[in-house]
């Protein structure tokens, strides 16, 4: 597992490690256990000041959505917008990507996590972005 990414990609948020084998990473508190993504001062759970970096699971179950059909201007709708609970418990914010109809989302349909491509500079250089994939 590496934390290096190639020079011609970069990750749309610190959280998503890009490599060989691409995957999200949590804050979790080291008193309480609660995960959090990007940096934290304090728990929100227990007050706790000490985390450790750990790696989210990749499968998981749809447990909330909400299909998408206006967006800002570029953004392609329909799309699904959802909350995916990994199989460790983590709450994941993200979208479900790779249905031919956005409307055949479920409560409970099983998905897998993904990267994609979601824009590239002038240089060449894409930004890549993560979602749940129907498993």
């Amino acid at each position: 597992m590496s934390d290096e990414t190639s020079a011609s990609q970069v990750p749309i948020v610190g959280y998503l490690q890009l490599g060989d084998d691409p995957h999200l990473r949590a804050s979790e508190c080291t008193d309480c256990g609660a995960r959090y993504f990007d940096r934290r001062n304090a728990c929100a759970n227990c007050g706790g000041t000490g985390f450790s970096q750990v790696r989210v699971a990749g499968a998981g179950v749809l447990k909330a959505y909400s299909v998408v059909h206006n967006a800002a201007p570029g953004i392609p709708v329909p799309f699904v917008s959802a909350i995916v609970e990994t199989e460790d418990g983590t709450s994941v914010r993200s979208n479900v990507v790779g249905l031919d109809d956005p409307m055949s989302a479920e409560l409970g349909m099983r998905v897998q996590f993904t990267t994609y491509v979601c824009g590239t500079d002038d240089d060449g250089t894409e930004c890549v972005a993560y979602g749940y994939a129907s498993a």
